[in-house]
């Protein structure tokens, strides 16, 4: 008999059976960035355990657990067997990022996103970027400037807010009565997050034991906020040399005060979703 069937070529009989998925081994280690190919996770590894299960953890913190499979998980866009290293050598601990994410190393930023998180100036831009920066690239997150938030309904008007195009907004200021509350509450939209911190400015959110000093000084209302804080610091220098020092000295995102983290966290994974 001849022909395109399954006996049209020679059978070795004494070959190994081909079960389940192909693969090839790899010997997991923390951090190691792996695909599950179930449903297209993507995520750095935290906890495995042959034979039984490997945690991940996605670009937004979140760890997910999964059945370790043979075949089901990818590698560098090849499909593998997750094993336990052999060597006695003890695995090195997953880095971390300055916002605590697990540090997966070189990676190419993702396509941006149509979702934005506005942020009212360059100070506060520049210390999201500071401690979120890779978490962003990772995502695909785009951090704009209001330059002032007066006018934000209009410019929320103008983004048009929808379904895959959300918008995530940070303000200073965010306390009972304050302009920045009373703006915030004008704007009602199912893809829009109004979220802030208390401080009268970005600088406030930095924890005071970063710059060694004890507590931000109480500037009177209606004198100018950064220039009182310097003379009250004794500091001669320019507002944005000052900034800059003050940059500086945020590591992580433990430099920063629990409003801030909490507000951008949210901001992040809203705009995410």
């Amino acid at each position: 008999m001849s022909g395109d069937g399954i006996l049209s070529e020679p059978l070795d009989i004494d070959a190994p059976r081909q079960r389940g998925l192909s693969h090839k081994k790899l010997f997991v280690r923390p951090g190691q960035v792996l695909r599950y190919r179930g449903d297209g996770t993507v995520g750095a590894v935290i906890k495995f355990q042959e034979g039984d299960f490997v945690v991940l953890r996605n670009g937004s913190g979140q760890d997910i657990r999964f059945t370790a499979v043979d075949g089901m998980f990818e590698y560098e866009d090849v499909p593998v067997a997750l094993r336990q290293p052999t060597d006695p050598v003890a695995p090195k601990a997953p880095q971390r990022t300055a916002s605590g994410s697990v540090d997966v190393g070189e990676t190419p930023a993702r396509m941006a996103r149509a979702s934005r998180i506005w942020v009212e100036g360059i100070h506060d831009a520049e210390l999201i970027e500071r401690v979120w920066g890779d978490d962003l690239r990772w995502e695909g997150v785009v951090v704009e400037q209001l330059e002032g938030a007066d006018d934000l309904e209009a410019r929320v008007r103008t983004f048009g807010p929808r379904d895959g195009r959300r918008l995530g907004i940070l303000l200073d200021h965010m306390v009972g009565g304050s302009k920045e509350s009373r703006i915030a509450a004008t704007i009602d939209h199912p893809d829009v997050l109004i979220l802030g911190h208390p401080y009268v400015d970005v600088w406030e959110a930095v924890k005071p034991s970063a710059i060694g000093i004890e507590a931000w000084p109480q500037i009177p209302k209606g004198q100018p906020w950064k220039e009182g804080i310097l003379d009250a610091l004794g500091v001669t220098t320019h507002p944005a040399q000052f900034w800059k020092h003050l940059l500086g000295q945020v590591d992580s995102w433990t430099d920063l005060e629990t409003p801030l983290v909490t507000s951008v966290e949210q901001l992040i994974d809203f705009v995410t979703v």
